[in-house]
């Protein structure tokens, strides 16, 4: 076990530990909106979407944070508008636009001279974070969870039931934005550590994880966050042992507890359900 601990002597595994687990708990808590929602894709498409906008940032001497959340704000917003005045459903119209975008960024950096490296935008670079963007990922992350934690329920609301949202006069069209700008921010916090690539599996795993558990959603948030954190932290660990790239072992440490929860779980697993079939029947009788 000391062995096992040693990187933490090291202030950059401390400080990709911290980041590790905000950035989890963050697409977390997220990614159980975007499950009940049915808005998987969506993170997808925003995490690609946001290459030009890193690239015209850069370009422009802005901070790239900026760039990347503009061009992601400008994707759900097109997708949006695009399915609103168009015969094309909306899992379509994701797929074009943010093909789209991420094929123009792709184009743009191949065509603007800079000292970026592309695999640290794709993959992130966790091990390489400096202490001014520990300070700004937790800052920035933990707005964004605030906000998102303090509105759960009118979010909940919109994702689970949008009929019953405007039944109650919920803003139901500025919560839904609200989201969509939620979740284009928690992917610009997240680029640093995970990559464009790996931030979808971010958004998305956590929450699967916790929706084979229970069917309490306040439930969910805590499974989802937990799951989260500890992926993050053993990931890291991981990489550093067996040297490889740091994000791609934290979602592999979550494919991995998805697919023991897809087993195993009492309620929805494979197994754990037929397991209970036997008891229930014991009762019964």
């Amino acid at each position: 076990m000391t062995e096992f601990f040693e990187p933490l002597q090291y202030a950059f595994m401390r400080d990709a530990l911290l980041v590790g687990a905000m950035v989890a708990a963050l697409c977390a808590v997220l990614s159980c909106f975007l499950i009940l929602k049915g808005w998987s894709l969506m993170g997808d498409a925003i995490s690609h979407a946001v290459l030009p906008g890193i690239v015209l940032a850069y370009i422009a001497g802005l901070p790239l944070a900026v760039g990347a959340f503009g061009a992601g704000l400008f994707c759900a917003v097109g997708t949006g508008f695009i399915k609103r005045n168009s015969r094309i459903k909306e899992d379509t119209v994701m797929g074009v636009v943010f093909t789209g975008l991420f094929a123009f960024g792709l184009v743009l950096f191949s065509r603007t001279p800079s000292d970026m490296h592309l695999d640290h935008i794709l993959l992130g670079n966790i091990l390489g974070i400096t202490p001014t963007q520990v300070w700004q990922t937790l800052g920035l992350g933990g707005v964004v969870l605030g906000v998102t934690l303090a509105l759960r329920r009118d979010l909940l609301l919109i994702c689970f039931d949008p009929g019953q949202a405007r039944v109650m006069a919920l803003p139901d069209r500025f919560l839904n934005y609200l989201l969509l700008g939620l979740l284009s921010l928690a992917i610009v916090v997240s680029l640093q550590a995970v990559g464009i690539i790996l931030v979808v599996a971010m958004l998305v795993t956590p929450g699967s994880i916790a929706h084979l558990w229970t069917d309490r959603f306040d439930r969910m948030l805590a499974i989802a966050v937990a799951a989260a954190v500890g992926s993050a932290v053993t990931g890291i660990f991981v990489s550093y042992h067996i040297d490889a790239s740091t994000g791609a072992c934290i979602v592999l440490v979550q494919a991995l507890l998805f697919a023991g929860s897809l087993l195993f779980a009492p309620k929805y697993g494979i197994i754990g359900r037929r397991a209970q079939r036997p008891a229930a029947s014991a009762s019964i009788r």
